[in-house]
């Protein structure tokens, strides 16, 4: 049997965070760093600003009013569905000081994918942008409310208009008084890519966001003078957690872009003197492409430790492994320790760590395990999955240990390499790929008999989405020969972009091992082994999630 969450009890006898929360953090950020500037919203196109911590206070407040005023109380479920933006930031800590629960969704869900999540989730209300709020409103009418950021702009015109959907600007009002704190209240439910094929919510406290802000903060070594120059999108844990909190904790500047550009990178970088930036393995070969100025950057915050690359950019790197679950980088490096290219680091000091065999016993050095992670539930480890106990419990074992689905290898120098995913899961430009989702998807097609989806990797992308594909037996030479594309327009109509098959290719009959099951690795072989372009087989677009390589 699992642990369960911290007691109230023991809450008040050894939580670092008992009698605060993240309301109380925002006040005490709003005192201690008043008109330091917190937030500087770069976009690509339109207008830019600057919020000050007192800024972040006051918006937070006005906003947490207004909501309650449309019926909003503590607990309630609020859907963020949002690109990079200020106002996502300021909904979620609105959300916190009311008391609500922000329930964050991948921007690039497709409609029927976004219904599950909100229904899940049991949101009363959302706040989205003007070139989502059509989709939003059109597959999740169960929701109240949908206050629309940039309401006139192209795109929203046919969802806004409506009592139930109006301009994110009429969201404000009176600022609300600050709740009683309990660092224990559910802060967020952030949704994750599992081994079945629908998402898992992860529900994190209130003091989750705070362990993971100072923790990450102080293993990144932050200073309340850094600027961070940030891109990743805030509904994953690394672009949240281990960047825009950390970097909060600290006192510091973010400054916020809608997503990655290769050609703006380093302009950005130098009008702003950012000194902390955060990459991923599709950034950092992407910026290959353009010649390295003199920068500021101190440290870029990476997931893989590569001291060439960290020569050639000039910069040192804090890389580490981590996953919603356990809210930071619990495998961490440190610019001043290791000499293994690939590796991820060493174990966090504020974890304890195992890495054992199918038997549960200790793997020695040279060797391969699978990754356990313990630590206290609703504290240093999420709290739970949404509405599903049995699936929570069973996500540890006996001693307490959250199994991760990770494999890693023990170097000799006591460095830890990632190694495989225990889970079928694809890692395409940053986002999680459940291949069973996609799957699931495809066979709902009446002229597929079969299908069996595998990661190919990719230089840019580190690995794309690559469908086989078994058609039904009555399906006709033409229909036959139009199936790939089919299964692309189907992907692409109830799946997010970046989890469409690159590569759709028909196969008479799936390669099996044992008493039936699929060899996947086989077809991991076949995929990697074959070229890009072949008989049988449709690309999609580049699927960079929140990524753009221009």
């Amino acid at each position: 049997m699992a642990p369960s969450s911290i007691s109230d009890t023991e809450d008040v006898v050894t939580n670092p965070y008992a009698g605060y929360d993240i309301a109380t953090w925002l006040v005490e950020l709003a005192a201690r760093r008043g008109d330091h500037p917190f937030l500087i919203w770069d976009p690509f196109e339109g207008q830019g600003r600057t919020y000050s911590y007192a800024d972040l206070l006051d918006h937070v407040q006005r906003l947490a009013g207004g909501m309650a005023a449309r019926g909003v109380r503590a607990g309630d479920r609020v859907v963020v569905h949002m690109e990079n933006c200020p106002e996502a930031v300021l909904v979620r800590f609105a959300c916190a000081w009311l008391g609500a629960v922000c329930v964050a969704t991948n921007a690039l869900a497709a409609g029927p994918e976004l219904a599950y999540l909100v229904t899940a989730a049991r949101a009363v209300c959302a706040v989205t942008q003007s070139h989502l709020a059509s989709l939003l409103a059109e597959h999740c009418p169960q929701l109240a409310w949908i206050a629309v950021v940039n309401a006139e702009a192209e795109g929203a015109e046919s969802a806004v208009g409506t009592q139930r959907v109006f301009d994110f600007s009429r969201l404000y009002a009176g600022p609300l008084p600050r709740r009683r704190a309990d660092p224990l209240a559910q802060a967020s439910v952030m949704y994750t890519t599992g081994s079945t094929s629908r998402p898992k919510g992860v529900v994190w406290t209130h003091a989750n966001i705070l362990w993971a802000a100072e923790l990450n903060a102080r293993q990144q070594r932050l200073q309340d003078g850094d600027i961070h120059l940030l891109f990743l999108p805030l509904f994953h844990v690394v672009g949240l957690s281990w960047c825009f909190f950390s970097t909060m904790w600290a006192g510091g500047t973010v400054v916020l872009q809608p997503k990655f550009s290769r050609s703006r990178y380093w302009d950005s970088a130098l009008r702003y003197r950012a000194s902390v930036g955060s990459q991923v393995h599709f950034t950092m070969a992407a910026l290959k492409a353009e010649p390295v100025p003199d920068h500021n950057f101190r440290v870029w915050v990476t997931s893989r430790h590569d001291h060439a690359l960290s020569s050639f950019y000039r910069v040192s790197m804090v890389a580490g492994w981590g996953m919603t679950e356990v809210l930071t980088q619990v495998i961490v490096s440190t610019p001043s320790h290791g000499k293994l290219t690939g590796g991820i680091g060493r174990p966090s000091q504020a974890y304890q760590v195992r890495v054992v065999d199918d038997e549960g016993r200790h793997v020695k050095a040279g060797e391969t395990g699978s990754l356990l992670v313990g630590g206290r539930r609703g504290l240093s480890i999420f709290s739970e999955y949404d509405g599903d106990e049995r699936t929570t419990e069973e996500s540890f074992d006996s001693a307490g240990y959250f199994r991760t689905g990770d494999r890693v290898r023990l170097d000799n120098d006591g460095w830890m390499e990632f190694a495989d995913r225990q889970k079928d899961i694809i890692k395409v430009g940053g986002e999680n790929v459940s291949a069973a989702e996609v799957e699931a998807t495809i066979a709902r097609l009446p002229s597929v008999k079969e299908v069996a989806v595998v990661g190919k990797p990719c230089a840019m992308y580190n690995e794309v989405v690559v469908a086989y594909v078994v058609a039904s037996p009555d399906l006709g030479p033409e229909q036959t020969r139009l199936l790939p594309e089919a299964v692309r327009e189907h992907c692409a109509q109830n799946l997010a972009r970046f989890k469409g098959p690159s590569e759709v290719l028909l196969i008479e009959s799936l390669p099996r091992i044992g008493i039936g099951k699929i060899a996947k690795a086989v077809l991991r072989e076949w995929a990697a082994a074959a070229p890009s372009t072949r008989t049988g087989t449709t690309r999609a677009d580049a699927p960079g999630p929140m990524l753009r390589n221009e």
